[in-house]
């Protein structure tokens, strides 16, 4: 059974390398892309204010973390829950240079690319020129957004973990015994072997789309 872990976090800023900190993580474990109930979550005390901007993002303010581990006291307990599996994200980069950076303050490691599995990149292959953000592909893929009102870790992590299921296939393993060949993710995310899902697209997806092939010189879509 192949194991990977989908994580997500809140920062006080864009930039780590200019004293933004992580103010939550969250991850849940997944089995050949599935969730498992083993999730982890904290909320961190990222030793400096949260600007009024990022709280309206994520609703993490000073309040919130008065009290709570620094990432210091919890970098054990989520490098063993990382272990050495596949690291899942959306915009990945983004959130491996806050835990690298984070790392970096205790003399740790950073983690390693070749563990990074990026969702808004696989997004964008699958449908490109259209909006690839977590909202978007939720809306797409039909699943229950209703109770994002802010960029919370852990439901963003349940939301992005529905979206991975429908990116790889992963309703449809237990049908064509994918699971049982030995692949691991990254294999059968180059594979191929999908079923494929009929989606449906609004007026402006289909307009951002057709103004991404116009910009193109020759596009195979306009070939007779």
């Amino acid at each position: 059974m192949t194991r990977a872990v989908l994580f997500d976090t809140e920062t006080t800023g864009l930039d780590p390398l200019h004293g933004d900190r992580i103010v939550e993580i969250a991850a849940i474990e997944l089995h050949n892309d599935l969730p498992t109930d083993r999730v982890f979550h904290r909320l961190i005390d990222p030793q400096r204010d949260i600007p009024a901007e990022a709280s309206r993002i994520h609703g993490i303010t000073s309040i919130d973390i008065a009290g709570k581990p620094k990432f210091a006291d919890i970098a054990d307990d989520l490098l063993a829950f990382f272990g050495d599996a596949p690291l899942i994200a959306h915009n990945a980069a983004f959130d491996f240079g806050f835990l690298d950076a984070e790392l970096g303050r205790i003399g740790r490691k950073p983690l390693g690319r070749s563990r990074m599995i990026d969702t808004l990149a696989l997004a964008k292959l699958r449908f490109p020129g259209m909006p690839n953000s977590l909202d978007a592909l939720c809306r797409r893929f039909e699943i229950d957004i209703s109770a994002r009102t802010t960029h919370n870790a852990l439901l963003d992590c349940k939301l992005l973990a529905a979206v991975y299921v429908e990116l790889t296939g992963g309703r449809q393993r237990g049908f064509d015994l994918v699971a049982d060949e030995g692949l691991t993710l990254v294999e059968y995310q180059q594979s191929g072997e999908r079923t494929p899902r009929r989606m449906t697209v609004s007026d402006d997806e289909q307009a951002v789309h057709a103004a991404f092939v116009a910009a193109m010189k020759e596009p195979v879509w306009r070939r007779a």
